[in-house]
């Protein structure tokens, strides 16, 4: 059974061979990148499928691009049986978008929540439609800093990294709780893997973490395997956590309703403040 996949991040590392791997398959691909060269390159790397890939330049940073591509994405189809989610990217200094957000909270947590909300409505209308977030569940470390979430003190790359992770978490919760019964939300943490755009680093982290990825880190393909079971074979639970193929008792600390709610409500005010700007 073919099937029609949204993947954010769809032009680098996980998120481009995930992209190439569904097409071979039969699937229509929309693919969500901020480079049109790389759009570009996915499209000659697909080949003959490249008839059934669409690709959609967007930064996702920014909440309108966001929405832009998702009424791009209604326009076109009518109903959606996945959403994969891999957009992310280390800012090793802090950088407020257009709109006045932490960066990395705004790519790595609010265009999933985006993304995830507003294309419910096509996915609900799909075929054992799915939502898979590809992070770092089963992580248990940062928090969300509830009082600044967009880290104004005290930021870090690293702590704004997990805390957009241990936020995205809680968009699983929430979702779940919200549209479990018809839309399947799945948390997975392919661990150190062979990918990712290091280019935001200095030179010598670059060096460091690919000398690691050659001595440590999956392959691509291994890492991203079990998503397309996820997609083939959804989970009857409305939310499934998946960390490096061993299953997560949703009763973690990080994956707390309560603190998902709050964050729910957090995101909304958020969301609402950018749209009276």
């Amino acid at each position: 059974m073919t099937r029609t996949v949204v993947v954010s991040g769809g032009t680098d590392g996980m998120g481009r061979a995930f992209a190439l791997e569904r097409l071979a398959r039969g699937d229509t691909v929309v693919a969500i990148g901020s480079n049109a060269a790389k759009g570009e390159s996915l499209a000659a790397a697909a080949g003959p499928h490249a008839e059934r890939l669409r690709f959609l330049r967007a930064d996702l940073s920014s909440t309108a691009e966001a929405e832009r591509v998702i009424g791009e994405i209604g326009e076109h189809h009518a109903a959606l049986d996945a959403l994969v989610l891999f957009a992310n990217r280390i800012s090793p200094r802090r950088v407020e978008t257009a709109e006045g957000l932490e960066h990395t909270f705004a790519l790595y947590y609010l265009s999933r929540y985006l993304l995830s909300h507003r294309l419910t409505p096509l996915l609900e209308r799909g075929t054992d439609p799915v939502i898979v977030s590809v992070a770092g569940v089963g992580v248990t470390k940062g928090a969300i800093s509830w009082d600044d979430p967009q880290l104004t003190r005290d930021y870090g790359a690293v702590r704004a990294q997990l805390q957009a992770g241990r936020a995205a978490d809680l968009l699983g919760v929430d979702y779940a709780e919200r549209f479990g019964a018809t839309v399947r939300f799945v948390h997975y943490h392919p661990g150190f893997t062979r990918s990712g755009d290091l280019s935001p680093l200095n030179p010598v982290a670059r060096t460091l973490i690919r000398l690691l990825a050659r001595l440590r880190a999956r392959p691509i393909g291994e890492s991203i395997a079990p998503i397309h079971d996820f997609l083939d074979h959804p989970p009857t639970r409305p939310l499934t956590a998946i960390d490096r193929g061993r299953a997560l008792p949703l009763s973690l600390p990080t994956l707390d309703p309560g603190n998902a709610r709050r964050l729910a409500a957090l995101t909304e005010e958020l969301l609402a403040a950018r749209t009276v700007r």
